[in-house]
């Protein structure tokens, strides 16, 4: 019986979350009440307070959760062998992850949300951006320093250098998406982007 009643309580507590989370991408934070999670969740309002006591506690529980996602693009970066021959196609396998993981629509709507709401939640802001594109970051900056000793690369700086493979591959897709929503990139988009920045991050580097 205990076991059924956690049941319901978790599939309850999901579509909350579910629901807020559409809330807020269509409405932004200030624009949404719990009265619309609650409707959109087919649940009392009551019972959205039994799970979250208050609005900013359910939101930073979203931007949050939406950074687990993320290990499915970190762990083929500690992966890459140092194997001079196919650095090329090793590391454009790489940004096709990235790629696929960072511009997907639902993350790329958060950010833009994250960034709306960073004024009054600064240290969400940051915790998300923490948890999210630093973990990138930083799991590429150790790479390139493991490349770099075993002579594959030549990176005097392995964090700026992480920066400059990020930036070649995500500054188009992400800016042309985060500014006009409504723009859609196409699996070839992103294999060109993938391509192409990975060429340019080698004549640079290796």
């Amino acid at each position: 019986m205990e076991a059924d009643e956690q049941g319901r309580s978790a599939r309850k507590r999901q579509s909350i979350t579910q629901a807020a989370t559409r809330a807020f991408m269509e409405k932004g934070y200030c624009g949404t009440s719990m009265d619309d999670i609650a409707k959109l969740a087919a649940v009392s309002k009551q019972t959205v307070y039994r799970h979250f006591s208050d609005k900013e506690k359910l939101f930073a529980e979203i931007v949050l959760g939406t950074t687990d996602h993320l290990g499915r693009a970190i762990d083929p970066v500690s992966d890459i062998p140092s194997d001079a021959d196919a650095l090329e196609e090793n590391l454009t396998g790489l940004a096709r992850c990235l790629l696929t993981t960072l511009t997907r629509s639902e993350a790329l709507q958060l950010g833009r949300l994250v960034i709306a709401s960073a004024g009054p939640f600064p240290a969400l802001a940051t915790a998300w951006y923490e948890q999210s594109f630093e973990r990138v970051l930083m799991a590429l900056t150790t790479t390139f320093r493991r490349l770099t000793e075993e002579g594959v690369l030549r990176i005097d700086e392995p964090l700026l250098a992480a920066h400059h493979f990020s930036g070649l591959l995500l500054w188009v897709p992400v800016n042309e998406t985060m500014f006009r929503s409504a723009h859609q990139h196409t699996p070839a988009d992103l294999e060109r982007y993938a391509t192409a920045g990975v060429r340019a991050f080698l004549a640079a580097y290796r």
